[in-house]
C-alpha cells in the first residue's frame, strides 16, 4: 500500500511541477503583455486593450497553477519555528503535529474543490466572460477549473504527507531512483 501511495506521490509531484513550469510561462506572458502596453501607449500612443483584464485573469492563474508545487516542497506561508524548536525536543510530538497541520489544510483544500465545482459548471454552461464587451473579454470557466484542479492536487499532496511516513535526504534519494526505474 506505501508503495502505490509513492508512485501516487511521485505522479502528483510531477504534475504539480508542470504546473508550476506553466504558471512561470504565464509569468512570462504577463511580462512581455505589460511591457507592449507600455511601450505602445508611450511611443504611440495605442494602449494594448484588455491588459488590465489580462492581468487580473493572469494573477488568479500564476496562483493556482504554482499552488500546488508550493504545497509539495513545503513552502507554504506559515510559521515552522514553533515545529522546529518541537523537533528539537520531542520530534515525534512535531510529526504528528505536521501531519495535523496538513490535515487541516487537506480538509479547507477539499473545502474549495467542492464549493468551486458549482462555479465551475455553472460558468461553463452560461459562457459567462469579464471584461469589457467591444474591448476584452474572456470566459470565466478556465480560471474556475484551474482553482478547481489546483485544489484537488493540493488535497492529495496533503492526504499524502498525512498518509505517508515522512523520509530523511537519502531515503529520498533512492525512493526517486527506484520510483524512476518503475516509470
Amino acid at each position: 500500500m506505501i508503495r502505490l501511495l509513492r508512485i501516487i506521490e511521485r505522479l502528483g509531484s510531477r504534475v504539480a511541477t508542470i504546473a508550476n513550469a506553466i504558471g512561470t510561462l504565464v509569468v512570462l506572458a504577463l511580462v512581455m503583455v505589460v511591457n507592449y502596453d507600455v511601450v505602445a501607449r508611450g511611443l504611440f500612443n495605442k494602449p494594448f486593450h484588455g491588459a488590465v483584464e489580462l492581468v487580473q485573469f493572469s494573477m488568479v492563474l500564476i496562483v493556482f497553477l504554482q499552488l500546488p508545487d508550493v504545497v509539495r516542497v513545503n513552502r507554504l506561508t506559515r510559521s515552522d519555528g514553533f515545529l522546529s524548536i518541537l523537533g528539537d525536543r520531542w520530534p515525534a510530538v512535531s510529526v504528528y503535529l505536521n501531519k495535523l497541520i496538513n490535515f487541516v489544510a487537506f480538509v479547507f483544500m477539499v473545502l474549495i474543490a467542492i464549493a468551486i465545482w458549482p462555479e465551475f459548471v455553472e460558468m461553463f454552461e452560461t459562457q459567462d466572460y469579464f471584461g469589457v464587451p467591444g474591448v476584452f473579454t474572456a470566459p470565466w470557466w478556465p480560471i474556475k477549473l484551474v482553482i478547481f484542479l489546483s485544489a484537488v492536487l493540493c488535497s492529495l499532496l496533503f492526504a499524502l504527507k498525512v498518509l505517508l511516513p515522512e523520509l530523511n535526504e537519502d531515503e529520498k534519494d533512492n525512493r526517486d531512483a527506484a520510483l524512476s526505474d518503475l516509470t
